[in-house]
């Protein structure tokens, strides 16, 4: 599986590029990629699949616009529909400006299966910093979102927000898998499941 991480944002957010077998996918969509459609043509690649990990508008404001130019499916846990349906009266809230908002074809639940290529993820449910965040794992790889970060963790001072649920779905999730999983992050610099048990003092 081809894999690339794009830092896109005024927030430094992390969106995750895979390909294989001809079929891209992204993990998350903060906003424009320049290099996104060179490195589809490089790799003889169609975007097909946009998995969000979570709702917040740092996540999805660029996957309306790739939606509509490749007619990719958009995939969300079932639990974040009010934090997606209620995206823009937050940025109206905080004197953002509002997004479009992105359809969602795929609503996800734990444990589902999304495929890209050939490869499978497994669908981790990861509540706390949203109720429907997610984590997409393959093989030593998992995908994080914003539950967890370097010597950190998630916000959960927003709508929806909740410490307990994050901090059970790191210890009693993420902290269940292989100790040498890397940990993809939606900000900062990746981690893995071994170092975060040694050294996240949050936890």
């Amino acid at each position: 599986m081809y894999f690339r991480k794009f830092v896109v944002g005024d927030m430094g957010n992390n969106n995750y590029l895979l390909i294989d077998n001809g079929e891209a996918a992204l993990v998350d969509c903060t906003g424009d990629i320049p290099e996104l459609d060179a490195v589809l043509k490089e790799n003889n690649a169609e975007l097909k699949y946009i998995f969000l990990t979570h709702a917040h508008f740092d996540h999805i404001a660029g996957v309306k616009k790739l939606q509509e130019k490749y007619n990719c499916k958009v995939y969300l846990h079932e639990a974040d529909k009010s934090v997606l349906d209620g995206t823009n009266d937050f940025m109206h809230a905080v004197g953002l400006p509002t997004i479009e908002i992105p359809t969602i074809n795929i609503w996800l639940k734990d444990n589902d299966k999304v495929k890209v290529g050939e490869v499978e993820l497994d669908v981790i449910h990861l509540p706390g910093h949203t109720p429907g965040g997610v984590g997409y794992k393959y093989e030593n790889m998992l995908f994080s979102g914003d539950t967890l970060f370097l010597n950190s963790v998630g916000r959960t001072d927003l709508p929806g927000g909740d410490f307990d649920a994050l901090k059970s779905s790191v210890l009693n999730k993420i902290f269940n898998l292989d100790s040498h999983t890397i940990v993809y992050t939606g900000h900062g610099s990746d981690t893995s499941v071994e170092y975060e048990k040694k050294y996240n003092s949050i936890l």
